[in-house]
This record gives structure tokens, C-alpha cells and sequence, in this order.
């Protein structure tokens, strides 16, 4: 049975590299046989403000395409999320789709009693690729790679979709022509592993 991808481009302007590299990621897996569905931050449509998960907080009153959004992590064996790094973290719109759909009982459930939850997206994979003007090593010395950590740890497995390859991108600004098309060949390449993973 084919692997089914789900691709997300979290950056809210058309045309960047992050979607560059998605392209790649997904010519790669579609090459490997996997079915891949891609969908773009900046066609999105949806109120950025939310009050938090109230007890009156209502999840069916989700704008459409945070309904199709979740319904393509629904659908998905593995998921890509390519984002930029800007002040430490994704792109505020980004963060506003998983502050709206990333939601208790959909990708987690709290247990009544003590600290524990139900992950709720378990038996997913899942791969990001940051790109970033702060050269990853330095992002790494200096600042801990938040980015990395906050994916890895505190969206892919607290919903429970295992990692395999969180990777940053970077420096950017100075990058040479060569350099970025060894990234996006290395997305190209990515996107064939997720294929053909177990």
C-alpha cells in the first residue's frame, strides 16, 4: 500500500523556498511510489484570533481550510511541516493554525486526572525542514535550536507522531546558488526515505 504524505508549507507568502523544498520532498516521494497531498499556509483562509480551550471552546465551527487541514493529518501515514525561523520560532499565521486545529481531541486528550495525555495522532511519522537566516550551528550554540526542539518535542511526539528527521536550513541570506540546491536536493532525498520507511 502506497504511503500516504501529507505536506505542509507554513510560510505565509507564495513562491518561497520553503515551498521550493516541499516540491522537491514531494517529487521524492512521489517517485518512491507514495500518494502526497501538499497544502500552502499562504492559501489559507481562517481567523487568526482565538480565546483558548475554554469549556466553550466549539471545534466544529473550524474554518474550512483548518478542517481540510485536519482531515489531511487525519488522512496521512507521515507528515512534512516546512516552516522559516523568524524571532525563534515559526511565522505567528503558522502558529495560529496549530493554536486553532492542532486541538484537544483531535491531536491530544488531556486525562482527568494528573498530567498525562492520550496522543492522539500515533502511528504517523513525521519529518520538518526550518529554514533560517542564523546559521544552524550558531542557532545550536547560542540559542539551543528552539525551533528543533519545540517541533520535535512539543508538536510531532506530544501528539504522538514520531519524528524522523527534523532538519534546519540555514544561513539563508548568505547562501550561494549551490548551496541551495544541495538543500533541496537533500529534501528531494527525504522525501524518498518517508516513502519507503517502515
Amino acid at each position: 500500500m502506497a504511503k500516504r504524505i501529507f505536506i505542509w508549507v507554513a510560510h505565509p507568502k507564495p513562491g518561497s523556498l520553503n515551498a521550493a523544498l516541499a516540491a522537491r520532498y514531494a517529487d521524492g516521494a512521489r517517485a518512491r511510489g507514495a500518494e502526497v497531498r501538499i497544502m500552502e499556509l499562504s492559501d489559507m483562509q481562517f481567523a487568526a484570533d482565538f480565546d483558548g480551550y475554554g469549556a466553550d471552546h466549539d471545534a466544529t465551527r473550524l474554518a474550512p481550510d483548518l478542517q481540510r487541514w485536519q482531515d489531511d493529518v487525519t488522512w496521512a501515514d507521515h507528515v512534512l511541516i516546512v516552516h522559516p525561523y523568524w524571532w525563534g520560532a515559526m511565522p505567528a499565521r503558522a502558529k495560529a493554525v496549530l493554536d486553532t486545529a492542532l486541538l484537544p481531541g483531535f491531536g491530544f486528550k488531556y486525562h482527568k486526572r494528573g498530567m498525562g495525555w492520550d496522543k492522539l495522532l500515533a502511528g504517523r511519522t513525521g519529518d520538518a525542514i526550518i529554514t533560517s537566516d542564523t546559521p544552524p550551528w550558531l542557532d545550536t550554540l547560542v540559542y539551543h535550536r528552539p525551533a528543533r526542539r519545540v517541533m520535535r518535542n512539543q508538536v510531532l511526539k506530544f501528539c504522538g507522531i514520531q519524528p524522523r528527521a527534523v532538519v534546519q536550513f540555514g544561513s539563508v541570506k548568505l547562501a550561494k546558488d549551490g548551496q541551495v540546491d544541495k538543500w533541496l536536493a537533500r529534501a528531494k532525498n527525504m522525501g524518498a526515505a518517508a516513502a519507503l520507511a517502515g
